[in-house]
């Protein structure tokens, strides 16, 4: 009796389809690198080719990004709703206020000043607004949000109160004070893509994919050992670092800051550009875009000022065509791409 083998080199029907989910994925993968190179490309390229007034809306959408970006962490990643990134965007622009008051113009340094002290600051507000989940926590972040701008506008002494503080242009090593449009939009278009950087590593961590699983289902993730609240402490905190950077940011393009620039509207925006990102980073990053053109270039386009009608017809489209967007990819095949 003999018996007749199949090859070992044929491939089964599962190792075919592995072969074509990989080769798939390299295909993606290339076409988002290009798509980047490019999107980057045009970054830089952007002061070359716009007005002046149009380069200083993409500094102010590249600051609404990274305040995005911060609220996406919180909101996308680790599943927890906050409106109070603004206020450690507040405390990272005044630290460089304090810090230029002193005769320190550096803008290195005052990014790294107000990166930390947002990070601090993120550290002893967090056991406050974990203790909390869901809509409270959403009212909590809030409440924090609007404590540090009720703070800025009564100590005076420091913060120049409701009428605010202007401060001198910020140096960089080799440079004259950064005062033209174009520069400012560089320099915050740098800051920008290490921002990016650290994010994209965040998201590949092991601190990231904790941070999924507990946005998943956070019991599951304490019956399993794992220290829930120092977690998302610590996704609290990078957050809070990341907004920061935008406080700094603030106070290098516009050289001004008030408790009007970090209030209820900014917190608002913060949001609805991470609604618009559909819980991706890059997709808080386009919605931030989104929000600056839509509020300032199109309202600017119309006559009677209405950016804020069309922020708000755009708030409405999020909200009807995001619970129609999550069935679709419900029903749609699982993707071998690793979401970004």
């Amino acid at each position: 009796m003999t018996t007749t083998a199949a090859p070992a080199t044929t491939p089964t029907a599962g190792t075919a389809q592995r072969r074509l989910r990989d080769s798939s994925a390299r295909g993606g993968s290339v076409g988002r690198a290009a798509i980047l190179a490019a999107a980057g490309m045009l970054a830089a390229a952007l002061p070359l080719l716009l007005d002046a007034y149009t380069v200083s809306l993409a500094t102010n959408a590249i600051i609404l990004a990274l305040l995005a970006m911060s609220t996406q962490v919180l909101t996308g990643v680790a599943g927890l709703p906050t409106m109070g990134q603004t206020a450690y965007l507040g405390v990272g622009a005044y630290t460089a206020v304090l810090l230029a008051q002193a005769g320190i113009s550096s803008g290195l340094a005052q990014l790294a000043a107000a990166v930390a002290a947002a990070a601090a600051a993120a550290a002893v507000t967090a056991p406050l607004a974990l203790c909390t989940r869901g809509p409270v926590f959403l009212m909590v972040t809030f409440t924090i949000g609007q404590l540090a701008v009720t703070t800025a506008s009564k100590w005076r002494a420091v913060t120049g109160g409701d009428e605010g503080v202007s401060v001198a242009p910020i140096t960089l090593p080799g440079l004259a004070p950064l005062t033209l449009d174009g520069y400012l939009y560089w320099y915050a278009l740098a800051v920008f893509a290490v921002a990016c950087v650290g994010v994209w590593w965040l998201l590949r961590s092991r601190l990231g994919l904790l941070l999924r699983g507990c946005a998943a289902h956070e019991p599951r993730m304490a019956a399993l050992g794992h220290a829930v609240i120092a977690e998302l402490t610590a996704g609290y905190v990078i957050a809070g670092a990341i907004a920061g950077a935008g406080g700094a940011l603030l106070i290098a393009a516009h050289r001004y800051i008030s408790p009007a620039d970090f209030g209820f509207d900014m917190a608002t925006m913060a949001l609805l550009a991470a609604a618009l990102g559909a819980g991706r980073m890059w997709g808080a990053v386009a919605g931030a875009v989104a929000v600056v053109a839509t509020r300032d270039l199109a309202g600017a386009a119309i006559p009677g000022g209405h950016g804020i009608a069309l922020l708000g017809g755009l708030l409405l489209f999020v909200a009807y065509t995001r619970p129609a967007a999550a069935r679709l990819r419900r029903r749609a095949p699982a993707s071998p791409e690793a979401e970004a």
